[in-house]
């Protein structure tokens, strides 16, 4: 026998697929009206921030006042790197981290800017932080005095910092502290140090420099007893001799070609007479 067929007419065929339109529609229509009603419900509004993190310059509850503003949404709409941009605007704020607590909150954890040294000239309100990164914030809150004054082309500020580390317990050696580094455009390097005095370490990388350096702080005491002097009375170093370095001693008179040799050429061999010394020690 052959199947039966059923012959369903145009008009009611249409009338199936309309119906069947028209109740996916309303469907439709109430899931949207119900989440914008979800979304729209005051429970779900940002009602609370509670901020987490290593606070120095910045509290929680200026944080909240002058934050809350700027952020737009409620608990499911909220961009949050939106709201994470708004944190770290926020001066000395380093970064930030934004997650949402539900049903109404969101959960900062944040990160301040911990200072290293100033950075550029004296006018300007920049310093570096211990990533070598480059921040602003008002001088007054700075919580550490003293600190050296960092300068270099744009982008170098890592590289400064490194050696600013590097070159801190040695002259901490000669009861000098940095006042002032800089890295040159043409990558030579001059220090500044709490006295005053200058100090032309020449180009190079950290190695290169500190082994001028070293050689300074080896000898230099050596130097100085023999004139009579401690380390307050140096005013100008020059490194970039390739076995000895000139100083200028304040009462000593080095000013002429023939005596920077002299003196350079005493380095050296103070230098030559420590490094045997160590020598012989190590055998």
């Amino acid at each position: 026998m052959r199947p039966l067929s059923l012959n369903i007419p145009l008009d009611v065929r249409l009338m199936n697929v309309t119906a069947s339109f028209m109740f996916g529609g309303v469907c439709l229509l109430v899931m949207v009206m119900v989440v914008g009603w979800v979304l729209r419900h005051p429970v779900f509004s940002i009602s609370r921030i509670v901020v987490e993190g290593e606070l120095v310059h910045n509290n929680a509850v200026t944080l909240r006042a002058n934050v809350a503003p700027h952020l737009a949404g409620n608990f499911f709409t909220i961009d949050l790197a939106q709201a994470q941009d708004v944190f770290e605007q926020v001066p000395w704020v380093r970064k930030a981290q934004v997650r949402r607590a539900y049903p109404n909150s969101l959960r900062v954890i944040l990160y301040e800017h911990v200072a290293q040294a100033y950075w550029g000239e004296e006018s300007g309100a920049a310093m570096v932080n211990t990533h070598g990164e480059v921040f602003e914030a008002n001088l007054g809150e700075l919580e550490r005095e003293g600190m050296p004054r960092l300068m270099g082309p744009s982008g170098s500020a890592p590289e400064v910092l490194r050696m600013l580390y590097a070159l801190e317990p040695l002259l901490g050696a000669l009861e000098r502290k940095i006042d002032a580094l800089t890295l040159r455009d043409r990558g030579s390097w001059e220090l500044v140090l709490d006295n005053g005095a200058r100090i032309e370490l020449g180009a190079g990388g950290v190695e290169e420099v500190l082994q001028r350096v070293q050689r300074l702080a080896r000898t230099l005491p050596g130097v100085l007893h023999e004139y009579q002097r401690s380390s307050e009375a140096l005013e100008y170093a020059d490194l970039r001799y390739p076995d000895g370095y000139a100083l200028r001693l304040s009462g000593v008179a080095t000013i002429s070609r023939e005596a920077a040799k002299a003196m350079a050429a005493r380095a050296a061999a103070a230098a030559r007479k420590q490094d045997k010394k160590n020598h012989l020690r190590t055998q």
